[in-house]
């Protein structure tokens, strides 16, 4: 980065980008902005038929995006789509963890199996994919990763219960510290965002309830959600050069949430 042109250092030309659920969401405007940031951007997303719609809607903003389906879930299949990545594009140089998931019950009757699927996917998927693409930024000489928290991991409350979620995005918090400190060395960051609520297909069916919209409003300093837009341009900053001095890091996106 020059006095001349301070925005260089958000630049992400030639850098191969990993986002997992892009398909949808923060994920899809995650893709987006790595994207028109200059980085070849490989999706990996349960529903390839629905990635494959959000590459060709965002091709045209960047130099190429790839589709590969996977679930964060099956080591294996990870392990293929990633492999696949690296041949196709040579590599990894940054990873967004987006996929996610969200069954909310009352901690007395939440199903035990509803549980091992948040845990599965929002805890267990984000340290598969992290382990196997900082196995290959390892022999790079680093990279970034990125994680999607939530203002839940840092909160036990808000306007329902929501125990797994809370859980495991709490354990997102935690765990990007870890990963941070153990492979700083190794020169890769590791950080993560914690949006408020944001109005996405996963939150759609609860935001149109009367009221919901308004009563997250209430609570908001800002007084509104959040977009994806507006997520995905810290994911931006944290995976750019821009935050080459920030790791360990959790960053709330959420209009003053958590600062009451």
């Amino acid at each position: 980065m020059t006095a001349a042109d301070p925005f260089a250092a958000f630049r992400l030309d030639r850098k191969i980008a990993v986002v997992t659920g892009g398909a949808r969401g923060i994920g899809r405007a995650a893709v987006a902005a790595l994207a028109g940031a200059g980085a070849r951007v490989a999706i990996l997303d349960r529903d390839a038929g629905i990635a494959e719609t959000t590459a060709r809607a965002i091709g045209g903003e960047g130099p190429g995006i790839s589709v590969h389906a996977a679930d964060v879930t099956d080591e294996a299949q990870l392990e293929r789509a990633f492999a696949t990545v690296m041949q196709h594009h040579g590599g990894v140089d940054i990873l967004v963890n987006s996929a996610g998931i969200g069954l909310r019950h009352a901690a007395v009757d939440h199903p035990l199996a509803d549980w091992d699927k948040v845990v599965a996917v929002n805890l267990t998927g984000v340290f598969l994919c992290s382990r196997i693409a900082a196995r290959n930024m390892i022999s790079r000489g680093g990279g970034a990763i990125v994680n999607l928290a939530s203002i839940m991991g840092f909160s036990g409350g808000g306007i329902y219960p929501n125990v797994s979620y809370q859980a495991t995005k709490g354990g997102v918090v935690n765990m990007t510290r870890a990963l941070a400190v153990e492979w700083a060395q190794s020169g890769i960051r590791v950080n993560a965002v914690a949006p408020t609520w944001v109005r996405t297909e996963l939150t759609a069916a609860l935001l149109d309830r009367p009221g919901v919209a308004e009563r997250i409003a209430d609570l908001t300093p800002l007084r509104r959600l959040a977009t994806p837009e507006e997520v995905a341009c810290a994911i931006l900053f944290l995976a750019s050069p821009a935050a080459a001095m920030v790791t360990g890091h959790t960053l709330p996106v959420d209009g003053g949430f958590l600062a009451q």
